[in-house]
């Protein structure tokens, strides 16, 4: 029986994905190179630096350094500015508010740390929704190491098995497969570029599957789940 839900947030809760990812391309496009999704892709989801380092793959492509407070200078308002013009995703507070009417747990796993997670949710309204927040400060290893989900759920006092993990990433899909959640993808305009197969079940959109719905597809394919390891 699900008991809970555990929500990744960059992607999944707001789109800031793609506003990150744009205000690196204009930058890249400024100096007269490229940044590809190809190679963005490797952060997605994962909160470590040694991921993907777009100053050290821009000064390759450069074959020089750059300054890097120049470049701080010109992505980060560019960043905010994107960033402001988003709102929550579609489906998101109706799965909120499902999930508080049927009872379960609810919880976020990001790779992302607190000062961004709950900043962003308290400025959208939505962190009193949720039972506990676990960020990179809360763990060893962030995503696509199992480690976040494994803290969430221990939490919220349910096993693994009990919580449905949504996420929009390929590293975090992997995360919440590996700490033995079932995990629906819901990859975001930037990740649906992406190979998000390995999740156990994909929605384009919170919105186009009611939480009750879910929940009874969940029941009805676990005889058949696979375990990532």
């Amino acid at each position: 029986m699900i008991r809970a839900l555990v929500f990744d947030f960059d992607g999944l809760i707001l789109d800031t994905e793609m506003p990150v990812f744009v205000a690196w391309q204009e930058v890249y496009r400024a100096y007269g190179c490229t940044l590809t999704l190809a190679a963005w892709s490797a952060c997605l989801g994962s909160g470590d630096p040694a991921a993907f380092d777009p100053y050290l793959h821009l000064e390759a492509q450069l074959g020089r350094p750059v300054d890097r407070a120049a470049v701080d200078r010109q992505q980060q308002p560019r960043e905010t500015e994107l960033l402001a013009a988003q709102t929550v995703l579609p489906g998101v507070e109706a799965y909120l508010r499902d999930a508080r009417r049927l009872g379960l747990g609810l919880a976020v796993a990001s790779s992302s740390p607190h000062s961004w997670v709950d900043g962003h949710l308290d400025r959208l309204g939505l962190l009193p929704w949720f039972d506990t927040v676990k960020c990179s400060e809360d763990v060893t290893v962030t995503k696509p190491a199992p480690d976040l989900y494994l803290a969430a759920v221990e939490a919220l006092d349910v096993l693994p098995a009990e919580a449905i993990a949504l996420e929009d990433s390929p590293n975090g899909i992997l995360a919440a497969r590996r700490a033995g959640l079932f995990c629906v993808a819901v990859p975001n305009l930037l990740t649906r570029q992406l190979d998000t197969s390995h999740a156990d079940l994909r929605l384009d959109s919170l919105a186009d599957l009611p939480l009750e719905a879910l929940l009874g597809r969940v029941e009805q394919s676990r005889p058949i789940r696979e375990s990532i390891p």
